[in-house]
């Protein structure tokens, strides 16, 4: 094969490879500026995310990064950056010790359902279940959504009101939510 033949063969390759990774994140909204593509996993996507830069620092903190590069499926309703400075001052540093790994376990869980729960489908059972649907969490705690128009709202524990504002991001083990407020536990 002459240079010229194989210049143009891997030209046309990476063209093809550039092409089909537009193609797999082309479904997939942008998050924090970053693509998210569907044959990664949840952690592999997240860490891209300039929106989610506290959420990856706890998940590693609480140990659980390799549970959610795992195989799930797993729901994770993704508190941004902005979420997180809505707690109480301090609050995110206090959690982020090692002697809080516990809490932060219990709240990072709480915000995760062992299931690939599209927005659709997440509709359809709230529709199913008059108004108001129950979400089981792996944290053990039990949210509440409910929508408004085409925004799913999930109610955590203590009554804070959390919207999804980026729905349906898919991933090789699930699909994240991205919520605009970080869901507690009743305790």
């Amino acid at each position: 094969m002459t240079f010229a033949k194989i210049t143009a063969v891997s030209a046309i390759a990476a063209g093809a490879s550039l092409f089909a990774a537009t193609l797999a994140s082309a479904a997939n909204p942008m998050v924090g500026g970053a693509a998210m593509y569907p044959d990664k996993t949840i952690v592999e996507n997240a860490v891209n995310s300039a929106d989610h830069e506290t959420l990856v620092a706890a998940v590693k903190a609480a140990g659980l990064v390799d549970t959610l590069n795992g195989r799930g499926p797993f729901t994770v309703f993704a508190p941004t950056d902005e979420a997180f400075g809505m707690l109480q001052a301090g609050t995110v540093e206090t959690l982020l010790k090692p002697e809080n790994k516990d809490m932060l376990v219990k709240i990072l869980t709480c915000h995760v359902v062992s299931a690939d729960a599209m927005s659709m489908a997440i509709k359809g059972m709230i529709d199913d279940d008059n108004g108001k649907h129950p979400v089981p969490t792996v944290g053990g705690c039990t949210l509440q959504a409910t929508y408004e128009g085409d925004k799913i709202m999930l109610e955590d524990e203590r009554g804070r009101m959390a919207t999804v504002t980026i729905a349906d991001v898919e991933q090789s083990n699930g699909v994240i939510h991205v919520i605009d407020t970080v869901l507690l536990p009743a305790k």
